[in-house]
């Protein structure tokens, strides 16, 4: 019998080949790549049990042109049987694109009706900020797994309700924060999480500066939208286009302006890199007003958190590239997320990781290293959780904490105070608390309550 060990080098040749050549293409080192490799080698070869919902009925909330998008791509997973939106153009723009793609999607515009299904084991939840809590509770509840897209919440209180939901009723949600199912990410969470930078001393965080405009005059409402049910929850105004669809997170009524859009990206990876629950501390400053009559949001501005081991997180949207030098994205955008210790720096975004010194990177972490939840493609790991019934990559109380941390950088900016948060109870403490407590929760208004969904 020939010996095994040719076959093997041949085999273990190639390997490290095929490592090299993708570290070259990505950026990322080698040693990286190979464990990368490795693992999911592992994985193919204990492959899940088939199960009745391997081809899982799945339902769109919310047909925008991210909800298109993440409609496409669970239904790569999937059927794709039905999508909802309360813009029939929205809706009848994605149902002709789904059955290009092959799939049947029935039509709705009121989502309870699409939960009644039996047939839908999977909704994502692809609406507007206002709309995530209560279309995440009622999924939860009709015993439907959830892909919610990020902010989980408007407001801090929500995430507890929509926790319990998810718990009392045995669901997987996974937080559309798809930046954790990225490599570049995850290098740079695990360097620092097992001091590669040495002691980590702060975490600079730039995002991109919202839109200031305005006054907007009210017009009729399209025949297409039922303006009153995308307003749902919140205070009843005239129709204004700047208002709905994409611009909806400019509006302190919808959402919380790149705070919670892009915030909810860079804000979860400094989270997960720094490893403790919430800061104790937030500061803010306006650098820009908004237009009396416009958007809502603070279109500039600075946040300043502090953990309780003198970490600080600093989240910046200025639009002055000569600061950054090299820390631009391909759109020449200071937009990302340099950490830095007593040893150097880590930059990262989607387009690069870079490093002050480039072994920061090369050097392989020892194989005790702390390991953080991998996962390369974040719907697909959603998916899987939904078969083995397992804790997704960003699981509803992850969601719910990573959404905190804008939300707390959002009420200091409204309220205009420094702030201290008490992360075991949720709520602020000490000097202006009375007043910064007050943005926890926000009135609903009926029938789009709580009991909208009950």
């Amino acid at each position: 019998m020939k010996s095994p060990t040719p076959s093997f080098s041949i085999s273990r040749r190639a390997f490290l080949q095929r490592a090299t050549a993708v570290a070259a293409f990505t950026g990322l080192p080698a040693w990286f790549v190979e464990r990368q490799q490795l693992a999911a080698a592992e994985t193919d070869a204990k492959p899940l049990p088939t199960a009745a919902n391997d081809k899982p009925g799945i339902a769109l909330i919310g047909c925008g042109g991210m909800g298109t998008w993440d409609g496409q791509n669970a239904g790569t997973h999937g059927n794709l049987l039905a999508i909802c939106d309360v813009d029939s153009t929205h809706s009848a723009a994605a149902a002709a694109k789904y059955r290009e793609l092959g799939h049947k999607p029935e039509i709705y515009s009121d989502f309870r009706r699409v939960l009644e299904r039996k047939d839908i084991d999977i909704v994502v939840n692809s609406t507007p900020d206002h709309w995530h809590t209560l279309i995440n509770i009622a999924a939860a509840k009709a015993k439907k797994d959830i892909y919610a897209q990020k902010p989980l919440t408007l407001t801090v209180d929500e995430g507890r309700h929509v926790i319990a939901a998810v718990r009392e009723n045995g669901r997987v949600l996974q937080t559309g924060t798809q930046q954790r199912s990225s490599q570049r990410f995850r290098l740079a969470c695990e360097l620092v999480r097992n001091g590669r930078l040495g002691k980590l001393k702060q975490a600079h965080v730039w995002l991109p500066a919202g839109l200031r405009g305005g006054p907007f005059a009210p017009t009729p409402a399209p025949d297409s939208l039922n303006w009153d049910f995308w307003q749902g929850q919140t205070p009843a105004v005239s129709y204004v286009k700047e208002r709905c669809h994409a611009n909806f997170r400019f509006w302190y009524e919808y959402s919380g302006g790149t705070m919670t859009d892009w915030g909810a990206h860079h804000n979860d990876i400094a989270y997960w890199a720094i490893g403790l629950i919430a800061p104790t501390k937030v500061e803010s400053k306006r650098l820009t007003e908004p237009v009396p009559g416009g958007y809502t949001t603070f279109p500039e501005y600075e946040v300043k958190y502090t953990y309780e081991n003198g970490v600080i997180l600093l989240i910046n949207t200025t639009k002055d590239d000569s600061i950054y030098g090299e820390h631009l994205n391909k759109a020449g955008q200071p937009n990302g997320i340099r950490f830095e210790g007593t040893d150097g720096w880590i930059w990262v975004n989607r387009d690069a990781i870079k490093a002050s010194d480039p072994e920061l990177l090369r050097k392989p972490l020892p194989e005790n290293a702390v390991r953080l939840y991998e996962s390369k493609d974040h719907m697909g790991n959603f998916m899987e959780c939904v078969r083995s019934r397992a804790l997704p990559i960003c699981d509803v109380e992850t969601g719910h904490r990573s959404a905190n941390m804008c939300h707390l950088g959002a009420i200091s900016l409204r309220t205009g105070h420094n702030l201290t948060w008490d992360y075991a109870t949720e709520k602020f403490t000490g000097k202006h608390a009375k007043e910064a407590n007050t943005y926890l929760a926000r009135e609903m208004r009926k029938p789009y309550d709580y009991s909208f969904v009950a």
